[in-house]
């Protein structure tokens, strides 16, 4: 109690704490005054806080002995909830919520909204909690008490920050108990790992077709888009609609617009992706270990991948149709802002994959909040990968166990070396800002050569780019020399019309500043002197360097890749654009005709290479 009146005060409100009975439960009179008590403490700010008086209770067993009228601070709970008529009732656990077995179990998954019909006979409650008297299963029973009286009920955790206050809000946390909670189920909820199970056993049908049959589905998806191009229009409108009228930024709705041709570039580069040459099952390297002991390494599919994405809808497309190239089942969440886009194109594509495969080859995730629950499941989900803001990759990064590949930002830089030609330098700086400024390969931070300030390029480049729109912004040399405004951080990224300049010694000192400020996503060099930019090209360490070109270049389709799952600034597996080849992995494959190892006395090793062999 000296807790709760530490904690509450700091509020400006009062508890109190009053200790019953079992008996005092049997008495009208008593109950008709708990009410009024509680309804007249509230109404001067008091918290009341009930609990047990131990001190005169009669109970034989009080940690075991459940024969009373209420035998824990559950029960206690639910009888008080039912007494005072609550809107609803909060139960605090150690735990997220209710889980269909116990919550150590991997194999448990927590159950968002309890179906007394459908839940009754699925759980396995496990151990009593190491707090309180009665656990989980205490929990439930007073729960499904006061649910009969019409009562809600959520048992979340009572470790979480502001877990009370997301629940009034709303939030989906926890278990929810309701007596209409039948009602909301009328079609069956798929869960997180009933969802990503079914991706991979419909990617293991979609791995054992033929090649040409994978191929096909392809070329059916890119039909099925241009056929549906006037819906998918429709309902892509309503979702740019309805993003301006929320006030979201400018370079968002830029990226979530499915612009005039899209649909027709999205289904050429499906096209592109479907003849290319067949991903699965490629020999990589056959090696003869002894006699008649043949060992091929092979190409083969990751699994399941889980896409996180915002915005953009047009990337739903491009994920979709890598995963079927490289034979991997998918998840796919994107952004609220893209709902209606995101699902009409969902509806297309899967109706698009024959039945022998089944649908459910590519899941897209409802709702927000079943992402937690699939960041879980390592067991089943194989690689995640997360376009987006630098604060969803690392929400990500901290809540799974599962590999993460992406980028966080792309803070891209184009360097100008005193021996660029200006016409060149200004093409490319130009182009790299301003062809798709919201993209995450458009410069954010222009370098220039000091001697470029006197030789009057510098002030052609400016001239250039603020009859463009562009809003310039400088680090302490430039903001000084060009009376701009100072940035206040060189690792930003800007999404729009704007850009940060900086004026530098040398080579040496652009490919320092671009390591220290840069995300390690592509930079570019501009200059004619070739020994330049190979030091350049050799030492800035970005997943693409680029000499004499535009930065926009780093792009899965123009790379020839027929398209991306995103952008990897990662070093481990894949780096820059991720195609195909990046959604695949290895495994090894041994034909022999008997042999033992048996010590490796009968085993004479010759591990000869051997020439590459197509499998058909």
């Amino acid at each position: 109690m000296a807790l709760y009146d530490t904690l509450f005060s700091q509020l400006d409100v009062t508890s109190s704490q009053h200790l019953v009975t079992d008996s005092d439960f049997r008495s009208v009179s008593f109950r008709k005054q708990l009410s009024e008590t509680v309804q007249s403490l509230l109404a001067l700010k008091v918290i009341p806080i009930f609990n047990e008086n131990d001190a005169v209770s009669t109970r034989r067993a009080p940690y075991q002995d459940s024969s009373g009228i209420f035998w824990d601070n559950d029960s206690l709970a639910g009888l008080l909830a039912l007494e005072l008529q609550a809107d609803l009732l909060v139960l605090l656990s150690d735990v997220d919520g209710l889980y269909s077995g116990p919550p150590s179990d991997p194999n448990s998954k927590l159950i968002h909204t309890y179906i007394k019909e459908k839940h009754q006979g699925e759980i396995t409650f496990g151990d009593k909690s190491r707090l309180g008297r009665g656990g989980m299963t205490a929990k439930v029973n007073a729960a499904l008490c006061a649910v009969f009286a019409g009562i809600p009920v959520v048992i979340t955790s009572g470790y979480a920050t502001d877990n009370i206050i997301k629940v009034l809000q709303g939030k989906r946390i926890g278990t929810l108990f309701h007596q209409d909670a039948h009602l909301w189920t009328s079609v069956k909820e798929v869960g997180a790992r009933e969802m990503a199970v079914a991706a991979r056993d419909c990617s293991r049908r979609l791995q054992a077709l033929h090649s040409e049959d994978r191929r096909k589905i392809l070329l059916d998806i890119a039909d099925a888009l241009e056929a549906n191009e006037s819906l998918i229009k429709v309902e892509n409108e309503a979702d740019v609609a309805a993003a301006q009228d929320a006030g979201y930024e400018t370079s968002l709705i830029s990226r979530l617009a499915l612009k005039p041709g899209k649909i027709a570039g999205l289904a050429k580069s499906i096209r592109v992706l479907a003849d290319m040459e067949e991903p699965i099952g490629r020999v990589l390297k056959r090696t003869e270990l002894a006699d008649g002991l043949i060992l091929e390494k092979t190409s083969c599919p990751l699994g399941v991948l889980l896409i996180v994405f915002e915005s953009r809808p047009d990337a739903l497309v491009q994920i979709a149709s890598l995963a079927i190239r490289s034979g991997n089942g998918l998840l796919l969440k994107g952004g609220k802002e893209a709902k209606r886009s995101n699902a009409i194109l969902h509806k297309v594509i899967t109706s698009a994959i024959p039945n022998n495969i089944g649908d459910k080859l590519i899941g897209l995730v409802a709702s927000r909040e079943d992402i937690p629950d699939l960041l879980k499941l390592d067991d089943v989900i194989d690689l995640v990968i997360p376009r987006g803001s630098n604060k969803l990759v690392s929400q990500i990064k901290n809540s799974t166990k599962i590999p993460v590949l992406g980028h966080a930002d792309g803070i891209c830089h184009v360097y100008v070396d005193k021996s660029a030609k200006a016409d060149m330098a200004k093409q490319i700086v130009l182009d790299a800002k301003i062809d798709y400024p919201a993209a995450c390969n458009a410069m954010e931070t222009l370098l220039v050569h000091k001697d470029l300030s006197n030789n009057g390029l510098l002030n052609e480049l400016i001239v250039e780019l603020r009859h463009e729109g562009v809003i310039l912004y400088g680090g302490p040399r430039a903001s000084s020399l060009l009376n701009i405004p100072e940035v206040h951080s060189f690792h930003h990224e800007y999404n729009s019309m704007a850009f940060t300049i900086e004026i530098v010694d040398d080579v040496q000192a652009a490919i320092e500043h671009i390591h220290q400020h840069g995300s390690s996503h592509t930079d570019c060099i501009v200059t004619e002197n070739h020994e330049v930019a190979e030091i350049f090209l050799n030492r800035v360490d970005s997943a693409a360097v680029f000499h004499n070109a535009s930065t926009r270049f780093c792009d899965g389709a123009r790379f020839g890749l027929g398209a991306e799952v995103g952008i990897s600034t990662s070093r481990i597996h894949a780096r820059g654009p991720v195609g195909v080849e990046g959604l695949l992995t290895t495994r090894w494959i041994l034909r022999g005709s008997g042999q033992v190892v048996d010590g490796d006395k009968g085993v004479i090793y010759s591990h000869k290479d051997l020439p590459l062999q197509l499998q058909l």
